[in-house]
């Protein structure tokens, strides 16, 4: 995780999915807060390509920092709020 340089758009999708209703548009085939949204909606709100917003969000759930969901065939990310929370705590801890 250290090793993964910090990026400002990874950031924003961070933050963005704390409030996904305020930040993102309703989906028809999943909720919002309990199943996320699609690299194809993070992807508009970032006004990159899909794959771009892709790579970013895989990054992030390979680092724990999201859940992958899969409904029909698309995957869905959400934050996972208790490995943030861990993550967090190491730092304070000065980790």
């Amino acid at each position: 995780m250290l090793r993964t340089p910090v990026n400002e758009r990874r950031l924003h999708i961070l933050e963005w999915l704390k409030e996904p209703a305020r930040h993102f548009p309703p989906q028809r085939r999943a909720d919002l807060v309990e199943d996320g949204v699609t690299a194809d909606t993070v992807a508009a709100k970032l006004g990159v390509d899909r794959r771009v917003a892709d790579t970013h969000l895989a990054l992030l759930a390979d680092l724990g920092l999201l859940r992958a969901k899969r409904i029909r065939l698309r995957t869905y990310y959400r934050r996972d709020e208790m490995r943030i929370a861990e993550v967090a705590r190491m730092f304070e801890k000065g980790w």
